[in-house]
């Protein structure tokens, strides 16, 4: 695939002719569960980081779900109202969804950190109505979101 392919004018990267190239995808990774835990965004028009966060320990699917907030929030800062966020994480969307993290991380002197950031996360969530449309990324479909780490 040429990048970007000869069918896109609107983006940097060989995204696939169905996604919103006006958008923003979000990823988290996680080396062991719990472990050392980083999430960032990518804008999809330029390829650029949008912003990139940790490693602090967690798990994987609490980067997911801060990603997402993370970006709903720089948004809504900056009133950015016309762009998507997409997101490959399932658990983190419905997190998001229901402003609530279903972890089930134990608060140790290690975690503490990342989860006093799902408790201000879920707080910004029921304290905040803006939204922007956070859509799941196909991965079968589409490849690997571009903001993924690669370490699989």
């Amino acid at each position: 695939m040429h990048n970007p392919p000869d069918y896109r004018h609107d983006t940097v990267l060989p995204l696939p002719k169905e996604v919103n190239a006006n958008a923003w995808a979000v990823d988290g990774a996680c080396s062991g569960n719990p472990g050392p835990m980083e999430y960032r965004c990518i804008d999809l028009q330029t390829g650029y980081e949008v912003f990139h966060f940790g490693p602090i320990e967690g798990t994987n699917n609490i980067g997911e779900f801060l990603a997402i907030i993370h970006a709903l929030a720089l948004m809504e800062k900056l009133n950015i109202r016309d762009k998507v966020i997409y997101s490959d994480s399932v658990s983190g969307m419905a997190w998001v969804r229901n402003a609530k993290a279903k972890t089930m991380l134990k608060r140790t002197q290690k975690t503490e950190k990342a989860l006093d950031l799902v408790a201000r996360g879920e707080q910004w969530l029921k304290t905040h109505t803006f939204r922007v449309p956070v859509i799941k990324w196909d991965t079968k479909l589409w490849g690997e979101i571009p903001a993924d780490f690669n370490r699989k």
